[in-house]
């Protein structure tokens, strides 16, 4: 089969966008013609089916031929002799099979409709034609030519270049012996005529960072959560219990892996009663101090803790022990490094073109052009990706007001309108839409949350209705107005008693989570113990309260590693958290305090069954600025009430009267002033009695001693009855 310079020079040098058809057997007027690439060899061989040899002929610049007299050729290998007198080498011809994606997929991949996009392109051990190896398949529309080098080949890619696959954009091969734990890139040529080495975008396993290789993987784990994952399929998320615990894996307890948190993470979140945790980014990320904020290896765990396998490890264990994981996910922007999906083929290709669009002026990123169907494509099969692959209970999308406004964080002439005129990015709320409604459609009961800090209308209404379709949005609102009157003297919080109770003015305009993320506790913000003022003691006993208000608010709980224990100083990735405060009693009493109020709130559904339910909420007093007093009840779908009592002022007040919903005795079921915490005691014996005294349109009242800086959670007695 005679070819031209041209056909040989590119393929010779690996730069021809279609390598098999100049390499490989090819029928030619009743006969086979068979190319091989060995620049380096002495002498080759095609070993036919039967054994038997024909010797091939050096072509052009380390292309071999031959021209078999056979009118087929099922299978063959090729012999290379590398060096006079040593032994030759039999291998398979890479460039001798057929595509290892089918036409479905590659529609799929052109339409942006591969909802199970890992499935098809990145690398893939398998057997083909009785041959073990691994295909390789990646989308470079623009990309002049592709090679895949690695450990195997000594990096030098001319002997493994892929071929294009048409309009589809994605280029393929199949390469024979190689397996897992092979290292590998992509050699591009772009568009713009330069080679470069890219890591896989769809590579679910990377070299340990600063390394940047990509990395054969197979998955071998068998997962043990059934029923865990049909008990989550059968609950109501906004109905059910969540208390989640938010941390940083590499830094919780530093030196521990995926195997190792499985048992000491477990323990500690099922002895503190935890119902969730969130990770914090575990895709891969080249600069730790981004905390896996600034993502290069979106299908890849990161390597730092261990395997894939092992992280599918550490949740399974967790769903064993009654955890779910909720998870991080960053699709707002992405690194601009070199070697990853910054312009991949040689052109703006997951990123937008214009920088009023495609850079991202607060982070120094690059911004996904999700208007590109291949890109949103990319990004819906990821979320499907870690839900259904590592069996994750939830994503909590990042930084979603970035992407839901054109001109976030941009001045006048620094961002372009929408095509009616606005500042909405219709691209983004559309993906973010098609994100939602298709997470929710392939993994029942999960749960999709977003960190959204704007007014933007809808955020938790369903994609049907016009909404982005999030199941629960954080309520950064309610953060922001807490923490700032947390942050006031005692003695001039009576003017800022509104920023505790604004949050019930919005309260079911969304489905809310109330977060102390690790947001509040770097950059200068300190730790959430030193947000008061005070002394130590009065700074913990305002930190016991505020949780308290926490988690007896309508909404679901987030906090942050270390917070829980009352951590003093700003939380460091680099150091972990200081687990030593253990030993004093302030530092272990906010420990216990957290433990109790997660058992609290499983006791009495009435602090979670109706946070969306204007029923479930009712004021007591809460208007008593001058005391800096709060006092409301919550009530779950019997009826039954839970009456929260929290004293923001360094005062005691005894004889500080209250409405109650019921007569009879009541029990006093939490302090956060008890001894056990830290507190200096003050109380009401554990049990209070209702008078038939009316008292803001309530048929009962009683006095209580309110502790300093405490909260007080009374209950009927009639439901301990029993």
């Amino acid at each position: 089969m005679p070819l031209g310079e041209h056909e040989l020079g590119a393929a010779a040098t690996g730069s021809y966008h279609d390598p098999h058809s100049v390499l490989g057997a090819h029928e030619y007027e009743g006969a086979i013609t068979v190319r091989t690439l060995k620049p380096f060899a002495r002498a080759v061989e095609v070993v036919l089916p039967d054994g038997s040899a024909v010797a091939m002929e050096h072509e052009y610049d380390g292309i071999w031929a031959v021209a078999l007299a056979v009118p087929h050729l099922p299978s063959y290998r090729v012999r290379v002799t590398w060096e006079e007198g040593a032994a030759p080498v039999d291998l398979d011809e890479p460039h001798r099979f057929a595509p290892t994606i089918g036409e479905l997929d590659l529609h799929l991949i052109h339409e942006g409709r591969h909802e199970e996009l890992w499935r098809a392109l990145g690398a893939h051990v398998l057997t083909l034609d009785g041959v073990e190896g691994t295909s390789f398949a990646v989308w470079a529309p623009n990309a002049r030519a592709i090679q895949v080098v690695g450990t195997f080949n000594g990096w030098e890619g001319r002997g493994h270049a892929l071929r294009s696959l048409g309009s589809s954009g994605v280029w393929e091969i199949f390469v024979p012996a190689v397996g897992d734990g092979d290292t590998y890139k992509f050699r591009i040529l772009g568009a713009d005529g330069t080679w470069v080495d890219k890591a896989d975008p769809m590579a679910r396993l990377a070299e340990v960072p600063p390394a940047t290789g990509s990395v054969v993987t197979t998955s071998t784990f068998e997962w043990t959560d059934e029923h865990w994952l049909a008990e989550r399929a059968a609950q109501e998320a906004v109905a059910s219990r969540m208390s989640i615990y938010e941390l940083h894996l590499a830094s919780w307890r530093p030196g521990l892996g995926y195997t190792e948190l499985a048992t000491e993470l477990v323990d500690y979140v099922t002895e503190m009663g935890f119902t969730h945790v969130e990770f914090m980014p575990v895709a891969e990320h080249p600069f730790g101090g981004s905390w896996g904020y600034q993502v290069t290896g979106y299908y890849a765990p990161t390597s730092r803790l261990g395997s894939p396998d092992e992280l599918r490890h550490l949740i399974d264990a967790l769903h064993a022990a009654g955890i779910g994981v909720i998870l991080d996910w960053v699709p707002a922007h992405f690194p601009k490094d070199e070697w990853a999906l910054a312009r991949f083929d040689g052109t703006a290709l997951y990123e937008h073109a214009d920088p009023r669009r495609g850079e991202h002026p607060d982070w120094g990123t690059l911004v996904f052009d999700t208007g590109r169907h291949e890109v949103r494509n990319f990004l819906v099969a990821n979320a499907c990706y870690w839900l259904e692959e590592f069996h994750v209970d939830g994503l909590r999308v990042d930084a979603v007001a970035s992407m839901l406004y054109l001109d976030y964080s941009r001045e006048d002439g620094q961002w372009i309108p929408n095509r009616h005129g606005g500042r909405e990015d219709l691209e983004n709320i559309a993906f973010l839409q098609e994100t939602t409604a298709t997470a929710y459609k392939r993994a029942p009961g999960i749960v999709m949350i977003a960190e959204e800090s704007t007014s933007f209308p809808g955020v938790t209404r369903s994609t049907d209705s016009g909404g982005l379709g999030f199941g629960f949005k954080w309520n950064m609102g309610w953060m922001h107005d807490t923490l700032e009157y947390l942050g006031q003297d005692p003695i001039n919080r009576q003017y800022h008693h509104g920023e505790l109770t604004f949050s019930m003015v919005y309260q079911y305009s969304e489905n809310f989570v109330l977060p102390i993320s690790h947001d509040e506790v770097v950059h200068g913000k300190g730790s959430l113990l030193r947000k008061a003022p005070g002394d130590d003691w009065q700074q913990a006993a305002s930190l016991r309260t505020y949780l308290a208000l926490q988690w007896t608010h309508p909404g679901k709980q987030l906090v942050f590693m270390g917070s829980e224990f009352a951590q003093g100083t700003e939380w460091s990735e680099q150091s972990g958290l200081p687990w030593w405060l253990l030993e004093y009693p302030l530092h272990r009493g906010t420990q216990q305090l957290v433990k109790d109020l997660n058992g609290l709130q499983a006791d009495f559904p009435a602090l979670y069954q109706r946070d969306q339910d204007p029923g479930g909420f009712e004021w007591l007093i809460g208007d008593d600025a001058d005391h800096n007093m709060l006092v409301f009840l919550r009530r779950d779908e019997a009826g039954d009430p839970v009456v929260v009592v929290l004293n923001f002022s360094p005062q005691p007040w005894h004889g500080y009267r209250i409405p109650l919903p019921e007569g009879g005795s009541w029990l006093e079921v939490l302090n956060s002033d008890a001894p056990v915490y830290g507190g200096s005691g003050i109380g009401n014996l554990g049990r209070v009695h209702a008078e038939a005294l009316p008292q803001h349109g309530r048929d009962h009242s009683v006095r209580l001693s309110v502790p300093p800086l405490g909260a007080v959670v009374l209950v009927p007695e009639r439901l301990r009855e029993g």
